[in-house]
C-alpha cells in the first residue's frame, strides 16, 4: 500500500470517528421546539427582533478589501454577497442583527453592514483550518442575547453545530439557510471527498433538528425530504439582487476595451471551472474578447493556461472586483458564460438577468430552476466546451434572441429575485419563529 493512500485510508478513519462522535452528541439535541439551553435565558424587547447570523464567510468592506493580501482572508462569492445583502435589507427593516463570521489569516475586528446590524470577524492564525473559525466564535455567541439563530451553510463543516449549540444555549429557534449542500451539491473529487463524508452527516443531522430550513430551490426541497426532513419546516428563498445597484447607464469600468465582450463573474474555484475558459474563447471570433472577474485558490493555474493559449491578447483577468462594482461589468458585457460543475443556484447569474445580460450555463444543480433553455437563458451539459462555445457564438450572431431571452430573463429576475421582497420573506419566517 502507497504512503499517499495510507494517508487517506488513515484521514478516512479519523472521519468516520469524529462523525459518530459529533452525529452521537446532535442526537442529545432533541426535536425542534424542545432545544433548552442550560447557561442562558433569552431576553426579548417587545417590538425589537434580534437575529444572530452565523456563516464562515461575510461580504468585507471595501476598505478592508484595499489592503494587500486582504482578499485572502476575507474571500468573496455568492453566499458572501447574499448574507451581506440580505442582512442589510432586514436591518433597514428594523431587525436587528449580530453577524459572527471568520477572518483566516487575518486580525479579529468589528463593523457594521446598514445602521444597526455588527459584523464580528473571528481572526484566527491560520489561512487553511477553515473550521477553526467556530471556536474563536464561541465567546461572542455566548455573549449575545437574541430570539432567532441563523446559520449560513456552505462548503463549511462547523457553522450548523455551532448554530444548533447556540439555539440552545439561547433557546431561541434555529434556522439555517443552505448555500450549498454537502450531500446533495457538491461535486466528488479528491479535494471534496471528506467534505461529502463528514460534512453530509452533519448536514443531515442539524437540519433533521432546525425549527426551519431555507432552501434557493425547490429541487433541494425534494432531496432534504428523503433525508427525513420535513416539507413543512422547508422554505424556498432564493438568492437576489439589490435594484438599487443596477442603474440604468454605469460608467464603462473597461473603456478601452473593444465590443463585443463575454464576461465571466464568480470565485476562481474548482466549482466554476474557471480552468475552462480559456479553451472556450479559443473556439470564439478572434473578435470577441473575454472578460474574467473574480479571483480565488484557482487563479494562478489560470493565469498559466492563459498565457499558454493561443487566444491570450483577447483574454482579461481583471481580478476581485467589489460587488457594488459589478453591475458596470454586466452593464458592458454582451453575454455571461458560466461553465460551472455544480451551483446551488447561481448568484451571477441572477445578477445578469436583472441587467439584462444574455446568459449561457451549464446545466446543473439550480441552475435549471433560474434559467429556462430558450426562454430565459441557454443551457449546455457540464463539460461541453464546444456547447458552451456555440451557445455564446449564438447568441453573438442572433441579436434579436439575444435581446428577447434577456429581457425575458430580466422580468423574470425583477418578479422574484429583488432582496427587498425576498427579505420581507425572511423576516416574515422569523416572527413566526419568535412567536412560536
Amino acid at each position: 500500500m502507497s504512503v499517499k493512500l495510507l494517508r487517506v485510508q488513515r484521514t478516512t478513519q479519523a472521519c468516520h470517528r469524529v462523525i459518530a462522535w459529533v452525529v452521537g452528541r446532535l442526537k442529545s439535541a432533541g426535536d425542534p421546539g424542545a432545544q433548552r439551553g442550560h447557561g442562558a435565558q433569552r431576553i426579548t424587547r417587545p417590538g425589537v427582533l434580534r437575529v444572530l447570523r452565523l456563516c464562515s464567510v461575510f461580504e468585507p468592506l471595501d476598505h478592508v478589501l484595499a489592503l494587500p493580501g486582504a482578499a485572502r482572508f476575507d474571500p468573496i462569492g455568492g453566499m458572501q454577497n447574499s448574507t451581506a445583502q440580505l442582512t442589510r435589507c432586514l436591518d433597514s427593516a428594523g431587525v436587528r442583527q449580530i453577524v459572527v463570521t471568520s477572518r483566516l489569516g487575518g486580525p479579529r475586528s468589528q463593523d457594521r453592514a446598514g445602521t444597526h446590524a455588527v459584523v464580528v470577524r473571528t481572526g484566527a492564525p491560520v489561512r487553511r483550518l477553515r473550521q477553526l473559525w467556530a471556536l474563536a466564535a464561541v465567546p461572542t455567541v455566548a455573549r449575545s442575547a437574541v430570539d432567532i439563530v441563523h446559520a449560513h451553510q456552505g462548503e463549511d463543516l462547523a457553522v450548523l453545530p455551532l448554530g444548533l449549540a447556540a439555539a440552545r444555549w439561547w433557546q431561541a429557534p434555529l434556522v439555517v439557510t443552505v448555500h450549498s449542500s454537502a450531500r446533495h451539491s457538491v461535486v466528488t473529487t479528491r479535494r471534496t471527498v471528506v467534505l461529502k463524508a463528514l460534512g453530509g452527516r452533519i448536514e443531515r443531522a442539524v437540519l433533521r433538528r432546525a425549527a426551519a430550513v431555507i432552501v434557493l430551490t425547490p429541487q433541494a426541497v425534494a432531496c432534504l425530504a428523503a433525508d427525513g426532513v420535513s416539507p413543512r419546516r422547508v422554505h424556498v428563498v432564493p438568492s437576489g439582487f439589490l435594484p438599487a445597484e443596477f442603474s440604468p447607464s454605469p460608467v464603462d469600468p473597461l473603456p478601452d476595451l473593444p465590443r463585443p465582450r463575454v464576461l465571466f463573474v464568480g470565485r476562481l474555484a474548482a466549482q466554476k471551472r474557471p480552468l475552462d475558459l480559456p479553451a472556450i474563447a479559443e473556439q470564439l471570433s478572434p473578435r470577441i474578447q473575454l472578460v474574467i472577474v473574480g479571483d480565488g485558490p484557482q487563479r494562478g493555474a489560470l493565469e498559466g493556461r492563459v498565457s499558454r493559449s493561443p487566444a491570450r491578447d483577447r483574454i482579461h483577468l481583471v481580478g476581485f472586483v467589489p460587488h457594488h462594482q459589478i453591475p458596470a461589468f454586466l452593464a458592458h458585457a454582451d453575454v455571461l458564460v458560466l461553465p460551472s460543475a455544480y451551483e446551488e443556484l447561481g448568484t451571477a447569474l441572477v445578477e445578469a438577468m436583472a441587467a439584462g445580460l444574455p446568459v449561457v450555463a451549464t446545466r446543473v444543480g439550480g441552475i435549471p430552476h433560474l434559467v429556462e433553455h430558450e426562454a430565459t437563458g441557454l443551457l449546455v451539459p457540464a463539460g461541453d466546451l464546444g456547447a458552451l462555445a456555440a451557445g455564446v457564438t449564438r447568441l453573438l450572431n442572433d441579436r434579436e434572441l439575444a435581446v428577447q431571452l434577456a429581457a425575458a430573463a430580466r422580468r423574470y429576475a425583477v418578479n422574484h429575485h429583488s432582496w427587498p421582497v425576498l427579505a420581507q420573506r425572511v423576516q416574515g419566517l422569523y416572527a413566526r419563529l419568535a412567536r412560536a
